[in-house]
C-alpha cells in the first residue's frame, strides 16, 4: 500500500531521529492518511480516495467537485 494522498500527491519525508546524546538515525515522518468515500452530485456515483488531512480540510471548504478540478484529478487519473 503505497502512502500517498491521491489528491495532493504528498508523500512520506526522510529525516533523521535525534537521541538525546545526538546520535542520528534515519526514519521517515508519514503523512496523516485517510481511506474516504465521496459522493459526486455530478455523475450521482461514490468515489472512494486515500486523501490526507490537509486534502480534507480544503474538500470541507470549497466542496468535492472544485478540490478534483483545483488538483487535476482526473488529469492524474488518466495518466
Amino acid at each position: 500500500m503505497s502512502r500517498i494522498c491521491e489528491l495532493t500527491g504528498k508523500k512520506p519525508m526522510v529525516g533523521n531521529k535525534v537521541s538525546h546524546s545526538n546520535n542520528k538515525n534515519k526514519r521517515r515522518f508519514y503523512i496523516n492518511l485517510f481511506k474516504k468515500r465521496f459522493f459526486l452530485s455530478k455523475t450521482n456515483k461514490w468515489i472512494t480516495l486515500k486523501i490526507c488531512s490537509y486534502a480534507i480540510r480544503i474538500i470541507d471548504k470549497i466542496g468535492i467537485e472544485n478540490a478534483l478540478k483545483r488538483f487535476n484529478y482526473y488529469e492524474k487519473k488518466s495518466k
